[in-house]
């Protein structure tokens, strides 16, 4: 078995252990005789890091920036941006698409990409990416998908049930294998759903999972505005 088999197998066995030891929910509809929906919400996977990054124009965000917002973390690796740790396309047809187009209800949502160096390093100029968003994502639009420079790590370094998504053990990918995640972070800066971002099922799952943290707002909302007499 050659050295990537093995580190792609334990890649999977971190990703698994953080997925599957109190897995989150999936969304489950049952429609009852009140006609109202019920539905099991996202696990609350673990409590997001601290973090800082500057856009493409030098303006800083951190965690308190996004406080209300709901955001997708990626990774773009500036030497293979789509065939690395994510696909473009992937993510523009089953992630970028709907937000773009529900911008009236999903105006909270964001796709922030940190460009890295390949090796997990930040990349320095995010022009280049910017130029591929542009050529290559249907109405890229920059304030809806964002590029970042800064340490993604200070965002991916989350522990779950004693799995880690960076390790530092000889013979793992170190800082590496992180930047084939899609990390969904809820309102209150709390880790809601980990997918892979270059597989293009494994996106879509993370549209559903988005699509059911709306559902859990939209009846969050509903009760403040209809509360039970």
């Amino acid at each position: 078995m050659s050295q990537k088999e093995n580190k792609a197998g334990r890649f999977k066995k971190i990703l698994l252990a953080i997925l599957l030891i109190g897995p989150a929910s999936l969304l489950l509809l049952v429609s009852s005789r009140s006609c109202e929906h019920n539905f099991i919400e996202l696990d609350v996977m673990a409590d997001m890091p601290n973090y800082s990054f500057e856009d493409i124009n030098g303006k800083t965000f951190t965690q308190e920036t996004f406080k209300d917002h709901v955001v997708i973390f990626t990774t773009i690796q500036k030497t293979c941006p789509d065939s690395c740790s994510m696909s473009i396309w992937n993510i523009d047809r089953n992630l970028f698409k709907y937000i773009r187009e529900s911008q009236k209800k999903m105006k909270h949502v964001k796709i922030v990409s940190f460009v890295t160096d390949g090796q997990g390093n930040p990349a320095d100029n995010l022009a280049e990416i910017d130029f591929l968003l542009k050529d290559q994502v249907v109405a890229y639009d920059p304030k809806i998908w964002m590029l970042a420079k800064g340490d993604a790590r200070k965002v991916y370094d989350i522990s779950r049930n004693g799995a880690k998504l960076l390790n530092d053990e000889k013979g793992h990918y170190g800082g590496e294998a992180y930047q084939e995640l899609l990390l969904l972070v809820d309102k209150n800066n709390k880790l809601r759903m980990v997918t892979k971002a270059n597989e293009e099922d494994e996106v879509r799952k993370m549209y559903q999972s988005m699509a059911l943290l709306e559902k859990q707002y939209d009846k969050e909302a509903f009760a403040i505005k209809h509360p039970k007499k």
